[in-house]
C-alpha cells in the first residue's frame, strides 16, 4: 500500500495506493472542511493547481448537512464532485476545542453544538460510523485532544485513553467495511499519537499503537501552543519509533518552513488551514517570502503576485488588481488569493518530491525554509 521510492537521510519519497488513486508523497492536503474550501474554489479548481488529496471534517459534517444527508447522496466523493483521495478528521480537536463540552467519559464525549446548541454524543464508534457513511478514503481515529502543555498525569491518562479508543476505533470500522450498504468498503484508518511534549509519552504511545498494524499513523497534539523547536524535537523523539513502511502524518502543520522541516524528519503528510486561512486576509506566500498585498505599495504595482509562479491567478492578474479587490470586499479577490496561496503550497511539495527523486533535498532546504518563512 505505501512504498519508499527513496530516502534523503531521514526525509522520504513514497507512493500510498488507495481505492480512489495513489498519492505521491510528501503531499500537502487541502483542507475543505465542510466539503469545500474557504474562498469559492471547486473540485475543478482543486485539480488546476494540483491538489491531490482533499481534507475535510467529521464534526462539521455531521452537523451540517448532516453526515445521513451526505450518505444518502452517495458519499462524499459523489456529493462534492472529487474523484480523488479524501481524508476526513475525526472530529475530535473540533469537539474539545469549538464545542461547549458537558462531560468525556470513557464511552465518549457529549457536547453542546457550536450551531444550534443541541447536545450531541460523540465517542470512537460514532465517529467511524460518520465517516463510513461519508466513504472518505481515510479515516481518523478519535482522539481525546489536549493542550500540548498539560501536565503529565492527565497527558498520560489522555494518550492511554487515545488508544483505547483506538482500538474500538478499529474494530468498528473493521465491521462497518463489511457491512452490506457501505460507501467505501476499502475505508482506511490512522492512528494518532498523543502525549504533548513528553517525551516518554509520546515515545510509549507510538510503541503501543504501533502494534496495531494500521495502514497509516499521525502525530497529533502539535501545533497548539508549543515553539516550532518543542516541535521539531517531539518529531525527532517520536519519529524513530513509527512504523518505518507505513506513511507519517503532522497533522495541522503548517508554515512553508514547518513543512520542509517536517520532510527532513520523515513525515509525509501535512495539512492545515493556514494557506487558504491567510489568502483570505491578503497574506500571501512566495519563494521570496510572506507578502501583505493589501499594503499601499502594491496599489500600482503591475507584476503577478510571484513572477515565478505558474498559478491562474499568477498567469492573468497583477498585484494592483487584487489589492484593489481585496480592499473593495470583492469575493473575486479572496478567491484568487486562495488560489494563489494552495498552488503555491501544492507545488512546493511537487518541489520537495522533484529534490528528493534528485538526491538534492538538503540543498533544497538549505535554500528555501529560511528564505520562505521572511517577510517581504
Amino acid at each position: 500500500m505505501f512504498k519508499i521510492l527513496t530516502t534523503e537521510n531521514k526525509a522520504r519519497l513514497g507512493t500510498f495506493h488507495t481505492v480512489h488513486g495513489e498519492i505521491q508523497t510528501p503531499v500537502f492536503m487541502n483542507v475543505a472542511t465542510a466539503a469545500a474550501i474557504k474562498g469559492a474554489l471547486s473540485a475543478e479548481d482543486l485539480k488546476t493547481i494540483g491538489c491531490q488529496v482533499a481534507l475535510s471534517n467529521t464534526y462539521h459534517l455531521h452537523l451540517r448537512p448532516g453526515d445521513d444527508v451526505v450518505y444518502q447522496m452517495g458519499g462524499l466523493h459523489k456529493f462534492m464532485n472529487w474523484d480523488r483521495p479524501i481524508l476526513t478528521d475525526s472530529g475530535g480537536f473540533q469537539v474539545f476545542s469549538l464545542a461547549a463540552i458537558n462531560k468525556v467519559k470513557e464511552e465518549g464525549v457529549t457536547f453542546n453544538s457550536h450551531i444550534d446548541g443541541r447536545r450531541i454524543f460523540m465517542g470512537p464508534e460514532e465517529s467511524m460510523t460518520i465517516q463510513s457513511h461519508l466513504g472518505s478514503t481515510i479515516a481518523m481515529a478519535f482522539d481525546q485532544c489536549i493542550n500540548s502543555r498539560t501536565g503529565h498525569k492527565e497527558t498520560l491518562e489522555s494518550s492511554q485513553m487515545t488508544t483505547r479508543w483506538l482500538q474500538r476505533c478499529k474494530e468498528k470500522l473493521d465491521a462497518l467495511n463489511k457491512a452490506e450498504g457501505t460507501v467505501n468498503p476499502h475505508q482506511l484508518l490512522f492512528g494518532i499519537n498523543q502525549g504533548g511534549i513528553h517525551d516518554d509519552i509520546r515515545v510509549a504511545h507510538m510503541q503501543e499503537i504501533a502494534k496495531l498494524d494500521l495502514p497509516g499513523y499521525a502525530i497529533g497534539d502539535l501545533a497548539v501552543g508549543e515553539t516550532h523547536e518543542e516541535m521539531y524535537h517531539v518529531l525527532d523523539v517520536v519519529l524513530p519509533h513509527a512504523p518505518e513502511n507505513k506513511p507519517r502524518y503532522l497533522m495541522g502543520v503548517g508554515t512553508p518552513a514547518n513543512i520542509i522541516e517536517g520532510v527532513y524528519r520523515g513525515i509525509d503528510f501535512f495539512d492545515c488551514v493556514l494557506p487558504a486561512r491567510n489568502a483570505r486576509h491578503g497574506h500571501l506566500f512566495t519563494r521570496h517570502g510572506v507578502m501583505n498585498i493589501m499594503n499601499k505599495k502594491y496599489e500600482t504595482d503591475a507584476l503577478p503576485i510571484d513572477p515565478d509562479c505558474n498559478c491562474p491567478t499568477c498567469q492573468k492578474y497583477s498585484r494592483a488588481y487584487v489589492r484593489h479587490l481585496m480592499k473593495a470586499g470583492e469575493m473575486l479577490g479572496m478567491r484568487l488569493a486562495v488560489l494563489h496561496n494552495l498552488y503555491f503550497y501544492n507545488n512546493l511539495m511537487t518541489e520537495i518530491r522533484e529534490a528528493l527523486a534528485e538526491g538534492r533535498f538538503e540543498q533544497y532546504r538549505a535554500e528555501n525554509a529560511e528564505r520562505m518563512a521572511k517577510r517581504i
